[in-house]
Order: structure tokens, then sequence, then C-alpha cells
């Protein structure tokens, strides 16, 4: 960082000392990635003590904007929740370049609302009034005690991240630790992040969390672990009958640890619904299904199942802010759900997606390329390097997510959405992408 950044950082207390940090993040003067003074040369330089610079690095790490990282420092966080910080990580693309970098599904595969919104019933919802649509739970109480999920109440969240940031947020306190998949969907790593809490990394393949390493994660002593079921992104795993049997069988002696279940991708996953909840052996879970890559992420619904106490947490503190999430939103994706035109729509979206992904991993196993994705809209590709492979595909006009947004142990990747690839794409693609791993040719001369 220059000496002009670093005289940016002013103040006397902590809070003004967060605060001239957190405006230097807002305003694009301190990036991502951007070191700090330590604790004794910030502290020095601004003559107070380090006990009140160290208060001020501890609050912007509670609230997700910088990492503590022991000896090797503090830095700016990789995404810190800040708007601006957010818009900065978002490139503007060239014409005629690829998007395959941001995770949205096909709008052609997405179902038309407006049929169903012209017939919405609008009658007034008061306060008072019951938080979840009384037919909405019906139909979703059905679903999920039909896929093994033992829901005796539903509640409505505003997507999949706001159900589990709820959930966290209503047992979980900053500094306790959270076992995730790794890689991991970056949006779980910011909000774990945010929250103050400590992302444990659990290793995974195509079935899901392997057994060993979730054990070691469980052992090491952690308060609450996030599994996504099927479609995990970016790795495209879904758990399968075997593995969820050995993984049973390591939560069942570790009965205390909060489960939280991502089903982000549900009615087109492109993979059964099966679930690692077991009322005999688990004291608290959650799981959370969004309508967002089914019916369209402007929606911002999402309903979740959980234990009693749990369900309670969460619906208090749904009193105290949004109160609920609004029944016309409700009653709308009630319509579309059970439209049986829609059904249809999202039984051909679900096989649409299956065949582009199974497409882009046959076109690149032709080349000789590793690949995985066995549900979901996403393909991970292992690589030996991710900076020159992104830059090199975006010279080849493809934009794609480098893996070490996602990742925390686990080898260096990239995440391909295939949302929009067709079959015909993908090959021109995994042809560009197997170029684009060859050495440079040298050049010749004495």
């Amino acid at each position: 960082m220059s000496v002009s950044i670093h005289n940016l950082v002013q103040g006397r207390s902590a809070v003004e000392i967060s605060a001239s940090i957190e405006q230097g993040i807002r305003s694009g003067a301190l990036s991502p990635g951007d070191s700090l003074l330590t604790v004794r040369a910030l502290a020095e330089k601004l003559e107070v003590s380090p006990a009140t610079v160290a208060a001020a690095y501890k609050t912007l790490k509670g609230r997700g904007l910088v990492d503590a990282r022991g000896r090797r420092g503090t830095r700016v966080s990789a995404r810190p929740p800040i708007h601006a910080g957010l818009d900065a990580l978002r490139p503007e693309l060239q014409k005629g370049v690829r998007d395959l970098a941001i995770g949205n599904p096909d709008p052609a595969l997405l179902p038309d609302l407006g049929r169903a919104l012209a017939k919405l019933d609008a009658s007034p919802v008061l306060y008072g009034d019951p938080l979840v649509d009384p037919a909405l739970e019906r139909r979703s109480l059905k679903r999920f005690r039909a896929d093994g999920i033992p829901a005796e109440h539903v509640c409505v969240v505003n997507g999949a991240m706001d159900g589990l940031e709820r959930v966290l947020t209503a047992h979980l306190l900053p500094g306790d630790r959270v076992a995730i998949e790794d890689p991991a969907f970056v949006g779980v790593r910011d909000l774990l992040a945010a929250l103050g809490l400590v992302a444990v990394p659990v290793a995974i393949d195509d079935a899901g969390p392997i057994p060993d390493a979730l054990e070691r994660a469980l052992s090491s002593g952690v308060q609450a672990m996030i599994v996504t079921p099927r479609a995990q992104n970016p790795y495209g795993s879904a758990l399968e009958p075997k593995r969820i049997a050995k993984l049973a069988r390591i939560l069942a002696a570790h009965r205390d640890v909060l489960l939280c279940e991502d089903d982000h991708a549900g009615l087109v996953a492109g993979a059964p619904a099966r679930t690692l909840v077991d009322t005999r052996t688990r004291g608290r879970w959650a799981v959370v299904r969004s309508f967002s890559k089914s019916l369209g992420p402007d929606l911002r619904v999402a309903l979740l199942a959980a234990d009693p106490e749990t369900t309670a947490r969460v619906e208090g503190r749904q009193l105290l802010g949004i109160r609920w999430v609004s029944h016309l939103l409700q009653r709308l994706v009630l319509a579309v759900w059970t439209d049986k035109a829609v059904q249809a729509n999202l039984r051909r979206a679900a096989r649409t997606y299956t065949e582009r992904r199974r497409g882009l991993i046959d076109a690149l196993a032709a080349e000789g390329i590793e690949a995985h994705g066995r549900s979901g809209l996403n393909v991970w590709i292992p690589v030996p390097a991710e900076a020159p492979l992104l830059q090199s595909m975006l010279d080849r006009g493809w934009a794609l997510s480098g893996g070490d947004r996602f990742r925390l142990a686990a080898g260096p990747g990239l995440r391909v959405c295939i949302a929009t690839l067709t079959p015909a794409d993908a090959k021109r693609f995994a042809g560009d992408f197997s170029q684009a791993l060859q050495p440079p040719r040298r050049s010749g001369g004495a």
C-alpha cells in the first residue's frame, strides 16, 4: 500500500479509525487484498494506543471488511460487504466475449410469470395474519416430507442466502467455526466472513463431502456445517445413498453441530432430492430451498424447514425486521409451482441443463481434460494455474470464474456456468481450452 493510501487512515478512537478504513474501501482507495499497517505501526502513526487500533481492526474483521492473517498481517477482504466493492468485482466485458462467469439461469428456460400475475389473488394481508401463505405451506410440507425431510412447519425467506444467514445468526456468535465444502460457493464464504465466523474446509468429490475430511473438520471443533445436497456450486456434487450412509455415521457422533443444507437449485438441479437430516441423531438442522434458479432470481423467495427451535428463532427475528416475505410473492410462487405448463417447463429446464453440463464435460474429456459437474448449472475444471488460463480464455472470447474465489485448501480450478452453453458451443470451448493449456511455443533464432 502506498504512503498516500496509508494517510487515508485517520482518527483517534477505534470508531474513527475503522470508519476511515471503511470509507477507503467504499471509495476504492483501498482495494481487495490491500495490506494494512500492523497494529503497532498504525498506532505509532496515529499516536494512539495499540489497543485502540486492535479494537478498530476487530470491528472491521467482525463485519467481514478485513481478514486477519496472523504474521501475514491484516488485509482488505477479497469481497468486502460494501456495495462499491462488489461493483468493482464485475469488470465490463469487451464486445463478443461470452460470459460464462456469472451464475444466472438461462432466461429462455424460466417460466413466463405474466399469466400467473394476471390471475393472482391480491386480497390484503394485515398485521397479525400468518407469516406464511397457508396453501404454500401445505404444498411445501408435502414436498419436503416426500423427500425425507421431517418438516413440521415452513418459514419463507428472501432467498437461499437470506435463509442461511438467519439460521446461522440464530445460533452462532462471531468467532464460531463452520465447516463448509471446499471449494465452496463464494457467497457462503463471504457471508461467513461478514458474520465474523471462521470457515473450516471440507474436501469434496462428485458425491459430496469426503467422509474422512468431514470427520477431521468435525473433530477439530465446529459449531455448524453447511452442505449443498445437489448442484453444489462450483463443483457440481450431488449426494448419493452410499455417501449419505457414511456421512450419517460420522454426523451421529456430533449431534450438537448445526446442520444447514443449501438446496439452492431445487427443481432444476438435475439430481434427486436427498438429505443428511436425521432427527434421531440431529438436534439442530435447517434445509433451505430456493426458487431463484427455477422460477427466476428476482422472486427472492425460498422455503426453510428446520427443527422447532431454529424455526422459532428465525420467525421471531423476522418479526422484528421485515415481518414477513410479501404474500403476493408467496402466492405467485404457489401459482407457478402448481401450474402444469410450468411443471413441464421445469422438467425441460432440468433436462436441458443436464444435457449442457454433460455436453461440456464430454467435450473436455475428448480433449483429455478432467472436469466435474454431476448436477446443477456449473462445471469445475481443475487446472495447474488459474490466472494464465483465465486470461488466455478471455483472449479467446470466454469469461470464466477463477477458483481462488471459491476454494480454501483445494487445488486450483476454474468454474464454468453452463446455463446457456449449447453442445456446439461446448465443443468450441473445449478446443479453445485445450489450446490454452498448451505451453507457449518458443520463437526460433540464434
